[in-house]
């Protein structure tokens, strides 16, 4: 058995969506779960009606939701030619809750509306396979994938989880080769919908590999397979076509966008090969990623933009000590903030974070009460691993840098 996950830009057209079941049926009677995002640019859209719903703008929440479901409605009618009902259940479980007063935290209202991307693509590919005859069980993840009730970031429970898929989704390995599921969200133990955190459909099927034992777990995109750079900013990027788990593990954590963070460990601790493949040429070679180490890699570029620098200063001229740092990262955990970059002086220290409003507000409060606090926004963070001196002058040229930070393989500088 194997995994596939599709992201919404597999999916963002007719021609898309007819071209993911030529992929499917090119695999013949293989046995594969597929895990689909949501179509093209769903989510911002969906993300659009949550600011409007939890605004109070009622009026305006499902004018926005209305034009998703005409979208949708549209490709459905233009891949099926008998009438489908598939999609009106989640039109009307998103209604339902627009038509209410908000009186719960935000990021509830986001993951109850956010998940119908998912639910909303999975059913109409799902019936599409079905009118080309590619026979597959359609799931609703929410039944199988058990999390807390941290909305927006939920953790999985693994042992309700396992238990689910073995009662579940192995048998009906028994009736059908495909099954045909939803990335990115699960639910609580109160049927409440939950969110794995942005581009958490890769995770989802990480999971799924895990704990159905797969041969291995493909995520088919745009591109023709890892990338050593963004190509859309850097026209000379070239594909890698082969990395070990550890070092997509330090690309997750430097903020490459290839391979969401927490999809490696599932596949690690079973082995499980990860290949990325182009869906626009699914001959192309693409990436394979497993524990093998690799060797004569290029120059690997990430850069962050919309950073904030945050400098901390002690307000004595004390000694910024393990007092000091211990009370800074307390604030870290209470916000759910992850440093991308920190340096500590003998008497401040510096932080470089992503530009989220709302939570460097909170922080840069907080921390006033311990430090006297600068803020500096619209700042770009360059990683580069396997560095050399000329590729970094290269990219750095005519730029202000405000932190470096290095080590034998990665250097880091914030760029202004």
């Amino acid at each position: 058995m194997n995994v596939f996950k599709f992201g919404g830009a597999s999916i963002n057209s007719i021609e898309r969506i007819e071209n993911v079941g030529k992929i499917i049926k090119s695999f013949g009677s293989e046995k594969i779960l597929i895990i689909i995002s949501a179509m093209g640019k769903t989510t911002n859209a969906l993300e659009k009606v949550v600011d409007a719903f939890f605004a109070g703008n009622q009026k305006e929440a499902l004018d926005l939701f209305e034009a998703i479901k005409n979208e949708h409605n549209y490709v459905l009618q233009q891949l099926i030619k008998k009438e489908s009902s598939s999609l009106k259940d989640f039109y009307t479980e998103i209604e339902w809750l627009l038509h209410d007063k908000p009186v719960r935290a935000y990021d509830y209202y986001y993951d109850q509306i956010v998940c119908c991307g998912e639910l909303l693509s999975t059913a109409l590919v799902s019936a599409y396979f079905n009118e080309i005859e590619i026979t597959n069980n359609w799931v609703d993840v929410r039944d199988i994938l058990r999390t807390d009730n941290n909305f927006r970031d939920a953790i999985v429970d693994w042992d309700f989880t396992k238990t689910k898929i073995t009662e579940t989704i192995v048998p009906l390995f028994e009736k059908t080769n495909l099954v045909l599921t939803q990335g990115f969200i699960g639910a609580t133990d109160e049927n409440e919908s939950t969110t794995l955190g942005r581009e958490g459909s890769d995770y989802s099927a990480a999971i799924f590999a895990n704990m159905l034992n797969a041969k291995s777990l493909t995520i088919w995109k745009d591109v023709e397979g890892v990338m050593n750079a963004d190509p859309k900013e850097f026209a000379d990027a070239q594909i890698i076509n082969y990395l070990s788990y550890n070092e997509v593990i330090e690309m997750a954590y430097y903020g490459a966008q290839v391979i969401h963070p927490k999809t490696i460990k599932p596949l690690q601790n079973k082995q499980i090969p990860l290949y990325v493949k182009c869906f626009l040429n699914k001959d192309l070679p693409g990436t394979t990623i497993d524990n093998k180490v690799a060797h004569n890699l290029p120059p690997i570029i990430v850069v962050k933009q919309q950073q904030v620098l945050l400098q901390l200063s002690s307000k004595d001229f004390s000694f910024v000590g393990e007092a000091y740092v211990s009370k800074l990262y307390e604030l870290f955990a209470a916000l759910k903030i992850k440093p991308n970059l920190t340096q500590n002086g003998a008497i401040s220290i510096l932080c470089c974070l992503d530009d989220k409003p709302d939570k460097i507000e909170k922080l840069a409060l907080s921390a006033a009460e311990y430090f006297d606090v600068l803020v500096e926004k619209n700042l770009t963070l360059l990683t580069i691993r396997y560095y050399s001196k000329e590729k970094f002058d290269e990219l750095t040229k005519d730029k202000k840098i405000l932190l470096t930070q290095q080590t034998t393989e990665t250097i880091q500088a914030l760029l202004h």
